[in-house]
């Protein structure tokens, strides 16, 4: 399937089970295509042809802007480095999950949740803590037996019960045999939050070059947001206030500016569906769309809080 038709197709499954889709980000490159939520689950979407593909910076830029929206981040690809990626197994790539179309689709309409993860390390599974010591009690085995049982450690087996080890198919297998009931979790995409503010926290060493969105993100710290510029999205900042009680996403309109109506109803559409505050700080170059805030960078040099500049947007 080629990229152009999974992007169809993913779209798709998620327009039919009720997501709402912003518009994809074409204007200039960006770590994701669209954004998409239903009721509490929001999530950044990137469509590949080969996850091998991906980068470090783009896949950690994605996963830090999902943070600042307590969003989930994912892939949705065919290959790794040329080969098939299996249905009904998450592949894990830089933390972020990777899964086929179908596998998307399972999951969102006959809630078959994968229980199967592929890493770096090779195939696993995610095990009940809870339940393998509970019924290992109530069955009256010790850790040592029941690692005896299964032909794993003492050891490895305590530290499934602690959840800090991984178990293999074969383990996992074993453990459901002796133990006569799953201990398997599955895998839902939309709720492996990453969360964190790793964005703030690296914008504080990132180095501008462009100098009019360095006078911008200042204005907008004198303000008491914490800001980040984004290298990779149609938006070119991210600014928050203090707890997260709003998100703007904010591109900057300069001479230098390309595709600024695309990118203004790219804004736009990301912000409506993330539930953030758009927004186009300009040097007095137009902007045709006009549906979008737009404050000059003397009227933002003239502010003197930010419920000023809150309430231009």
């Amino acid at each position: 399937m080629k990229r152009a038709e999974m992007l169809e197709t993913t779209e798709s499954i998620l327009k039919r089970a009720g997501f709402q889709v912003s518009e994809r980000c074409v204007a200039r490159p960006s770590c994701f295509d669209f954004a998409a939520r239903r009721e509490k689950n929001l999530a950044f979407v990137k469509v590949l042809n080969d996850v091998g593909s991906i980068s470090i910076k783009d896949a950690s830029e994605l996963q830090n802007i999902s943070g600042c929206f307590s969003a989930t981040p994912f892939f949705v690809s065919g290959r790794n480095r040329r080969k098939p990626l299996e249905d009904d197994t998450v592949y894990i790539r830089y933390n972020l999950c990777t899964i086929t179309c179908k596998t998307l689709e399972d999951m969102i309409f006959r809630e078959m949740y994968p229980l199967v993860v592929a890493g770096p390390g090779g195939y696993y599974v995610n095990l009940d803590r809870n339940i393998i010591r509970e019924r290992r009690q109530r069955l009256g085995l010790s850790v040592g037996k029941l690692g005896e049982m299964i032909g794993i450690s003492r050891r490895t087996l305590y530290g499934y019960e602690k959840g800090m080890a991984k178990a293999s198919v074969s383990v996992a297998y074993n453990l459901e045999w002796v133990l006569g009931i799953p201990v398997v979790q599955p895998v839902n995409v939309f709720q492996r939050n990453l969360g964190g503010t790793g964005l703030f926290a690296t914008a504080r060493r990132m180095v501008i070059k462009n100098r009019f969105l360095q006078a911008v993100l200042g204005r907008f710290a004198h303000f008491n947001f914490r800001v980040a510029p984004i290298g990779k999205a149609p938006f070119d900042f991210i600014a928050q206030l203090p707890g997260g009680q709003l998100n703007i996403v904010g591109g900057v309109a300069d001479k230098r500016g390309r595709n600024v109506d695309q990118r203004a109803r790219e804004i736009m559409s990301v912000s409506g569906v993330a539930d953030a505050r758009p927004v186009f700080i300009t040097d007095g170059e137009q902007v045709p769309n006009n549906d979008i805030p737009l404050i000059h960078c003397d009227e933002l040099d003239k502010m003197k809080c930010s419920e000023e500049l809150i309430a231009r947007l």
